[in-house]
């Protein structure tokens, strides 16, 4: 295997850093309020498809629910739920983030007049 079909077979892994780094750049970068929430949610979107990513494997093709009768377990066989199901957790938590940032950025909103960052730290901005 050449280094180009290595590079070219971890694609899902370029798409996950070029995820994060666009909203890596909308937080760090942009004056925006909202542009820096959304890029935070970038963020945390690429990070949650990441772990859903390498919570699979291939040749896994069945859950793990073990019967009585059953007598030798290949671990091999089954997929691990277990980064699935903290991703879940992390889909809520990422919501909720959101939503109450929202809520923020409204109140600074009705506050300031303005969403941008620069006009908000000015001296004597405050109405």
């Amino acid at each position: 295997m050449t280094n180009m079909e290595f590079i070219i077979g971890k694609y899902n892994y370029w798409i996950y850093i070029v995820l994060m780094m666009i909203g890596f750049y909308a937080m760090i970068a942009k004056r925006n309020l909202v542009k820096k929430i959304v890029g935070m949610n970038i963020f945390q979107t690429a990070i949650i498809l990441f772990f859903v990513s390498i919570g699979s494997k291939k040749g896994g093709a069945t859950i793990p629910i073990i019967r009585a009768g059953d007598e030798a377990v290949n671990a091999a066989q089954y997929i691990n739920p277990l980064p699935h199901v903290l991703m879940l957790t992390a889909i809520v938590v990422m919501v909720s983030t959101f939503g109450v940032a929202m809520a923020l950025i409204l109140m600074i909103y009705r506050k300031y007049r303005t969403l941008e960052e620069d006009e908000i730290l000015k001296p004597g901005a405050e109405t």
